[in-house]
């Protein structure tokens, strides 16, 4: 069947999940309990998954057997059947790949227009369409945690997503993300190019612990922008956070009381102030580069070429297609399997030239 799933292993994880649930005081943490049960739900789906899919797929050759010469047409019933099965393979083989610290956690993704003026505002709220569509299609819930608005786009925008592996299926998406195409705000129809920055943080469970001094934060509020019915615009209740030894800043406006959206803000806060250290320990250790790059040529991780011809294509993993409507959609998937998939076997190099 090809897919590396190890049921006993499994079994034997529920088992220890289900015994730490019988302690008395499992229930204390209440953030932490809940994800232990949701952890054990999935586990126990992915196994029970994985056994009635082994015993379709057994079942099914059999038949095939049997049906071969003495039935043609059940037999290439039972074989369009290998479709559905292949299916439920991939999704098992797919969730044997989201097994890195965080891949279970939600997530902050953040759209930021790079060099490219106001066709690249415009290309950042494309791309926040597109990744709230796939959400939706994804089953993920999505909030806006931050959106900064202008005549022709967004100048930044942030999302809260969440679900069950969100963090696992999006990791992949950081890095800067190209556009070519002619441009509709050029009255001459010139061709353009665009970049916008993707970044993705893990919403950190709450026994991660980052030490923020107070000193280092520099305030600032204002009134909400955008949806959000009646509160909006009435009141300053939206945070802007910046840490001043890092120069990172975070907003956001989402929720109704200015203390509420302080506590989010300062989540993301330590979000990235966690992968800051996290990074600066895998150079120590292995004396890589970070995956800071500049908003620009040379950086991207995947062209969107609308003109001279149509094609999406991730420089990393090869993997490209020509619908790019159905991508600007929120047809993702495809690329974010390719991406779990090459990375599970250790992100070796290819060699994809991008065209434009």
């Amino acid at each position: 069947m090809g897919v590396i799933f190890d049921l006993p292993e499994k079994r034997e994880q529920i088992r220890e999940l289900e015994a730490s649930t019988l302690d008395p005081n499992f229930w204390n943490d209440r953030t932490k309990a809940l994800s232990i049960n949701q952890k054990i739900a999935e586990l126990k789906k992915c196994c029970d998954t994985f056994e009635s899919v082994e015993k379709e797929f057994k079942d099914n050759v059999d038949l095939m057997e049997m049906y071969e010469t003495e039935d043609p047409e059940m037999f290439n019933e039972l074989v369009s059947q290998l479709d559905n099965i292949n299916k439920t393979i991939d999704d098992l083989e797919l969730g044997t790949f989201l097994n890195e610290p965080y891949d279970q956690s939600d997530v902050y993704l953040s759209i930021k227009p790079g060099a490219g003026g106001t066709e690249a505002t415009d290309w950042a709220s494309m791309l926040y369409r597109m990744y709230i569509r796939y959400s939706e299609q994804a089953g993920f819930q999505c909030d806006v945690m931050d959106l900064q608005e202008e005549e022709n786009g967004i100048n930044s925008a942030t999302l809260r997503i969440r679900g069950l592996y969100a963090y696992g299926y999006f990791k992949g998406e950081k890095g800067v993300h190209r556009l070519v195409r002619i441009s509709p705000f050029d009255a001459n129809k010139r061709r353009h190019t665009s970049f916008c920055a993707v970044d993705v943080l893990p919403i950190l469970p709450t026994d991660i612990n980052v030490e923020i001094k107070e000193d280092d934060l520099k305030l600032d509020f204002f009134r909400s922008s955008g949806a959000g019915g009646q509160h909006v615009n009435k009141t300053s209740s939206a945070v802007r956070i910046t840490h001043i030894p890092t120069g990172i800043v975070v907003s956001c406006q989402i929720e109704r009381s200015q203390h509420q959206n302080r506590e989010v803000a300062l989540g993301m806060l330590k979000a990235k102030l966690y992968e800051l250290e996290q990074e600066a320990k895998k150079k120590e250790i292995k004396n890589i580069q970070g995956d800071q790059r500049v908003i620009a040529w040379g950086s991207q991780i995947r062209s969107y070429v609308f003109c001279p011809y149509t094609m999406v294509k991730d420089l990393r993993t090869g993997h490209s297609t020509s619908d790019v409507q159905k991508v600007m959609d929120g047809g993702l998937e495809p690329f974010i399997k390719s991406y779990l998939n090459w990375h599970a076997n250790g992100e070796k190099p290819r060699n994809v030239v991008d065209e434009e």
